[in-house]
């Protein structure tokens, strides 16, 4: 899932350096002298500092020569086609958001398996999402938004940053829960259809908490609830989803780092214990977690037990409201 956010432009480079001062200068070296850091977006947002980020504190901690690439498009699947085929040496990584299990669920002909064919690393870290409804919107809760869609169907509009999107996946799964009818407006990016949210063209969106939650304070949008299963410190007074009566619903923006399929083992326990390690620091955490972040970490097998369960939870919502490859 992609996002932009003008702070993460203007943070990047400090996390970046902050990232590779947490890590120990002295571990082992990694076998290739030059890593390619694939980050499948455009530069800027969330996916593009966390690739800028690790690829800092690795080429320091490992010594190798570390070197950020965006390769942008198709949801990502143009740089993880190029990872897929990479040698499992370790000399290319991916830097990847929730939507890379969600691809083939939505796309015809994705020309890999999103799981099988990469090398799990490590999760790095969720960022909430926030429901938001433009002011003339005539509901103050959620509780109130779905009995005015249920009273309406088909009248309320939810856009999204594209099809597979979170803001997507977050308004397929309400109306899942609540057998509701909205109709999904898909953007070319989330800073648009946030804009015709806040200019009233668009009834509500699920967006990045970073994005949205200054238009909440300034007017522009009024805040229902947050995405993730706990309470956010960046607006602790808003309730989540499940705490206004849908108990179980969850989404967020999630980030993680693979490498090519069949990477040797030794290689991939050292760059998740390298990672992990950071992730334990403040100089690392800090930057990140006032932007909304909260680091996740872990093992390469928690990591695909996560990508797993993303993959069967929304097969079965997407096919509940009759969503197909396309």
């Amino acid at each position: 899932m992609e996002y932009s956010r003008r702070a993460f432009l203007s943070t990047v480079g400090v996390v970046a350096g902050l990232l590779a001062a947490a890590l120990p200068a002295g571990a082992q070296k990694l076998p290739p002298q030059s890593v390619r850091m694939i980050v499948p977006t455009s530069p800027g947002g969330a996916v593009d500092a966390f690739g800028r980020g690790i690829g800092r504190a690795l080429q320091q901690s490992f010594g190798a020569t570390v070197v950020v690439e965006n390769r942008a498009g198709a949801n990502g699947m143009i740089g993880a086609e190029l990872v897929a085929k990479a040698p499992p040496d370790g000399s290319t990584l991916l830097v990847i958001w929730g939507g890379h299990v969600i691809n083939p669920l939505i796309t015809k002909g994705v020309p890999f398996d999103p799981i099988r064919d990469f090398t799990p690393i490590i999760r790095i870290g969720n960022i909430p999402l926030i429901l938001v409804v433009h002011p003339s919107v005539p509901a103050t809760s959620v509780k109130s938004l779905v009995a005015l869609a249920r009273a309406k169907p088909g009248m309320l509009t939810f856009a999204s940053g594209g099809v597979g999107s979170g803001g997507h996946l977050s308004g397929a799964l309400l109306q899942y829960m609540t057998k509701t009818d909205m109709l999904h407006i898909a953007y070319k990016g989330n800073s648009v259809a946030l804009a015709d949210v806040m200019g009233g063209h668009v009834s509500m969106m699920f967006d990045t908490i970073t994005t949205g939650l200054p238009h909440t304070k300034s007017g522009k949008l009024r805040l229902l609830a947050v995405t993730s299963a706990g309470r956010t410190s960046l607006a602790p007074d808003t309730p989540t989803m499940a705490e206004t009566g849908l108990p179980g619903y969850e989404t967020d923006a999630w980030y993680a780092l693979l490498g090519p399929g069949k990477m040797p083992r030794p290689l991939t326990d050292q760059l998740n214990g390298e990672i992990n390690k950071a992730f334990g620091t403040p100089a690392f955490r800090d930057p990140f977690v006032v932007l909304g972040v909260r680091f996740v970490g872990g093992s390469p097998e928690q990591l695909e037990a996560h990508m797993r369960a993303e993959t069967k939870r929304w097969t079965e919502v997407l096919a509940a409201i009759n969503m197909t490859p396309q």
